[in-house]
């Protein structure tokens, strides 16, 4: 079967780069294979209710109460489980929850020192942890033991959360991967974050005039469709998509917010530069790999224009984009990655460019005015 072309679209732009003029990207969704498959399904927030669920299993079997009650892990939200936590639900359950983020810190441990083996990590002094578990007490909890673990290791990483919300910092990252000449002429872009369970959809101001560096960005209005509830097939994902950008661009003209012709979209799975999906967005509805299937172009089609210009759209990884939020705060190490702990686990690792040379300088000397 021959491979549909697609047109580009966004001129002299292609989705999924790697080289930014402040960064290249050194990889993503990586993946690395261990005895029961890949290493990185051990630490996703998936991986956590599992083992949450068998550790509860066991107390039953034991003959013992369930203390966090009849519905499954995954049923829980997490003000409950940091609830447990802290105690407010009896010792067992601040027991059980304990011993669960031991075990589960240990695995997040794990794979970062497995990741840190790989070509494209070597050299990595900062991990950002981010994803929605990120932001509980339970995920806070996970994180500072794996990065005890891995000092104890001898581990020479850093572990560090998200500084933004994590529904934020996927659409945030946008601001580094649009085309520069948007921050200049408009107030702010379209950015969807579509992950396995949530599609965030939101406004994000560029904030040029409090920052050249896009680091005072942020998300001005932000909606959310929890889709797995709803069970859409691909096509009506889509098209709730379409909904969701199309309300925010009546928001943003009622608001007087003047938006750039673009969405930016990050995805689950290795984005090819024509917009395509290789792998990896197997938690989403539909095939989504298809080459038949070209999402930038199915939103294209049906937005309206934004200003005068068509919009433009461009794809890349959930978890490079999210990575890139933190861009304007990385400046002060040279290579650092993003692990996102959500349905599955993203990942992005980075190496930051040298800054061009001031006007004036050369080889890092002071050049001489003009006489």
């Amino acid at each position: 079967m021959t491979k549909k072309a697609h047109a580009p679209s966004v001129v002299g732009a292609h989705h999924g780069p790697t080289e930014l003029p402040l960064v290249d990207i050194a990889g993503y969704n990586l993946e690395v294979e261990d005895d029961d498959g890949f290493i990185g399904d051990r630490a996703s927030q998936t991986a956590f209710r599992r083992l949450l669920d068998e550790r509860r299993r066991r107390l039953r079997d034991e003959g013992h109460a369930d203390p966090l009650g009849r519905l499954p892990s995954a049923k829980l939200g997490k003000k409950t489980l940091d609830r447990a936590l802290r105690g407010k639900a009896g010792r067992q359950a601040a027991e059980l929850l304990r011993g669960s983020v031991e075990v589960f810190a240990d695995e997040l441990a794990q794979v970062v020192r497995r990741f840190m083996r790989q070509k494209s990590w070597k050299g990595v002094r900062r991990v950002v942890i981010g994803g929605g578990f990120s932001e509980s007490e339970v995920g806070e909890r996970t994180i500072l033991q794996a990065a005890a673990l891995c000092h104890a290791d001898g581990v020479p990483v850093e572990l560090a959360r998200l500084r933004h919300e994590a529904d934020d910092g996927g659409l945030i990252g946008w601001v580094h991967l649009a085309p520069p000449h948007f921050a200049e002429h408009a107030d702010a872009l379209l950015a969807l974050d579509i992950g396995g369970t949530n599609v965030r959809c939101g406004i994000v101001e560029f904030r040029r005039g409090k920052a050249k560096d896009l680091s005072h960005a942020r998300v001005a209005r932000r909606i959310k469709w929890r889709h797995a509830d709803d069970e859409p097939s691909r096509t009506a994902l889509v098209d709730g998509l379409v909904n969701m950008l199309q309300e925010m661009i009546a928001w943003s003209r009622r608001h007087r917010i003047r938006l750039a012709p673009f969405v930016g979209i990050a995805c689950p799975g290795l984005i090819r530069e024509d917009g395509t999906i290789a792998r990896g967005a197997q938690n989403l509805p539909g095939n989504w790999a298809a080459d038949s299937f070209h999402l930038p172009t199915a939103l294209r089609e049906q937005l309206p224009l934004i200003g005068e210009a068509p919009t433009q759209v461009l794809m890349h990884n959930d978890a490079v984009v999210q990575g890139l939020s933190e861009l304007p705060f990385m400046r002060d190490v040279k290579r650092w990655a993003v692990l996102t702990v959500g349905t599955g686990l993203g990942n992005a690792s980075y190496v930051n460019r040298k800054p061009a040379p001031k006007e004036g300088k050369k080889n890092g000397k002071k050049g001489r005015g003009a006489s």
